[in-house]
């Protein structure tokens, strides 16, 4: 089986960092604005909105790529 692939297209950030924040908050169960803290901490500079709008996007397809493994 093939997997379908996330595109990321029309992004400002890079799909590591994406990724990487909807994991944290899928993973972690932490808020949103927690999230937004710990990116700012390592100098990601995002808002919690634009956290939301990402995991509302990708949240599901990450979560059932992590399901496959």
């Amino acid at each position: 089986m093939n997997p379908t692939k996330i595109s990321y297209k029309r992004h400002c950030f890079p799909p590591e960092i994406i990724a990487h924040a909807v994991w944290l908050y899928a993973r972690f169960n932490l808020s949103l604005r927690e999230v937004e803290e710990m990116l700012l901490e390592h100098g990601v500079d995002v808002s919690y909105e634009i956290l939301r709008r990402w995991t509302a996007k990708f949240g599901p397809k990450i979560a059932s790529r992590l399901r496959r493994r």
